[in-house]
C-alpha cells in the first residue's frame, strides 16, 4: 500500500530543499506519494532575538509562502509541489536571491498565472500561511525548524543531510528514519554539521 509522506517547507531553506530532494528520490524506490505543504520561517522566529541580517532575512521570506499559499487555493496541492520545486531551482540551484525575480520565474516555469506575484506582499494570505505552518509543526514542537515530515502519526524535523542521497541509499535512510521516529519514546539524534548544503 502507498505511504503518504507530507513535508513542510519554506523555500528560503536549504536544508528544507536538499529534504525535499531526497523524498523525491525515496518516491523512485519505494511506493511512496509525496505531499509539500508551506511551512514559514518568519512565523517560526517571530518574537526570536535575530540578527540584523536575518530579520531582513525573514522579511523577505513572507512572499514566497504567501503565493505557495495563493497557489494551493487556487489550483490544489499539486501546484504547491511544482511552484516549489520551481523556486526551488531558482533560488538555490540558480542562486537567485531576488526574491521577486525568483517568484516570478517559479511561476513561469510551474505554469501558473504570473497574477499570483501579486500577493507576495499581501499580508491577507498571513493567515492561511500561519495555519498551514501550524499544522506541520505543531506536533513535533516549537524548537525545531524545517523540514518536517509527517508519515502517518509519525511526525519529525529533517533527516537534515548533504549530499543528496540518490537510489537505494535515499530508499535506505527512509526506511531508517521512520523505524527510528517510529519508536516510542525517540526524541532526538543529532550531531554538529561539519559542512553546508550541497545541492549536487
Amino acid at each position: 500500500m502507498t505511504t503518504s509522506i507530507d513535508i513542510w517547507v519554506d523555500p528560503a531553506c536549504p536544508w528544507a530543499w536538499i529534504t525535499s530532494r531526497w523524498l523525491q528520490e525515496v518516491a523512485k524506490v519505494r511506493d511512496v506519494r509525496v505531499v509539500t505543504h508551506v511551512m514559514s520561517l518568519a512565523v517560526l522566529n517571530d518574537g526570536r532575538e535575530l540578527s540584523e541580517q536575518y530579520v531582513e532575512l525573514m522579511k523577505k521570506a513572507w512572499a514566497p509562502v504567501r503565493v505557495l499559499i495563493a497557489a494551493e487555493q487556487g489550483f490544489g496541492e499539486e501546484a504547491v509541489a511544482h511552484l516549489y520545486e520551481a523556486m526551488g531551482n531558482e533560488y538555490h540551484g540558480n542562486q537567485n536571491k531576488d526574491v521577486d525575480s525568483m517568484i516570478r520565474t517559479g511561476l513561469e516555469v510551474a505554469g501558473l498565472p504570473s497574477s499570483l506575484a501579486e500577493v507576495a506582499w499581501d499580508s491577507s494570505y498571513d493567515d492561511a500561511v500561519r495555519s498551514s505552518h501550524h499544522q506541520g509543526m505543531d506536533p513535533v514542537g516549537s524548537d525545531v525548524g524545517t523540514p518536517v515530515i509527517h508519515v502517518g502519526d509519525i511526525a519529525f524535523f529533517g533527516p537534515v543531510v548533504t549530499p543528496i542521497p540518490r537510489g537505494e541509499a535515499a530508499g535506505k535512510l527512509f526506511d531508517g528514519v521512520v523505524l527510528v521516529a517510529g519508536t516510542p519514546g525517540f526524541y532526538e539524534l543529532k550531531r554538529s554539521r561539519t559542512e553546508g548544503p550541497s545541492f549536487a
